[in-house]
């Protein structure tokens, strides 16, 4: 028993974290924490009831997600991401993504990576008339399932490492233009040029599907 206790104990402190960072995300995606809020320990411990120690450890894992950001004397707030950041992101996606889609249609079994996306499609269609947040999490799996499938794990690592600023840039111009960039028919015309097994096309779409994208969330900005 002297062995099997400390792990329950890690299960259920990486249980809570995990919830921690859920709840957290939820509120900062949802607009419930708006961009620039001051996260102060003593309040959000207390609102989420978990010791300050787990609420670090899941505060570390957002500033890692861009989700927050350090400012004076280290204190922490939700990022606030201006129109600049929003374009440069989306063209870094839109190179990444590009690629993923390109290498998947050259492919000559490129078959199964199409049924994964289709799935994901589906998935999206599904989720349609739910909450903001569980469409938001079917779009990122689109997209996410694209890097995946290409094989190439730096493509991939990269990817996520923006997760963080895709979330937020659905608070920055607000969730009916980033209910716009969630349409399924959207993301099935990048399904449906990976198929055709034209490579250019394919990454070609990719690219208009993220600059159309940058342009709903950033119009009429400043």
């Amino acid at each position: 028993m002297s062995v099997e206790a400390p792990s329950l104990l890690r299960l259920e402190k990486t249980s809570l974290r995990e919830q921690a960072l859920s709840a957290l995300r939820r509120a900062i995606t949802s607009g419930q924490l708006q961009p620039g809020t001051h996260l102060v320990e003593t309040d959000l411990s207390d609102a989420l009831q978990i010791s300050r120690g787990t609420l670090r450890e899941a505060m570390r894992q957002l500033q890692q997600e861009g989700l927050i950001s350090a400012g004076a004397r280290g204190r922490l707030s939700v990022r606030h991401l201006d129109a600049k950041e929003i374009k440069d992101m989306f063209d870094v996606r839109g190179a990444l993504e590009s690629l993923a889609a390109g290498e998947l249609a050259s492919r000559e079994d490129r078959g199964d990576a199409v049924s994964a996306l289709r799935a994901a499609v589906a998935d999206m269609e599904r989720w349609a008339a739910s909450n903001l947040e569980d469409r938001i999490e079917a779009d990122l799996k689109f997209h996410r399932t694209m890097c995946h499938l290409s094989g190439n794990e730096t493509l991939l690592h990269v990817w996520s490492s923006l997760e963080g600023s895709i979330r937020m840039s659905i608070m920055y111009a607000g969730v009916d233009r980033a209910l716009k960039n969630m349409d399924a028919k959207r993301h099935l015309d990048i399904v449906d040029a990976i198929e055709s097994g034209d490579a250019a096309a394919a990454a070609a779409t990719v690219r208009e599907h993220m600059s159309t994208a940058a342009a709903v969330l950033v119009e009429d900005a400043g």
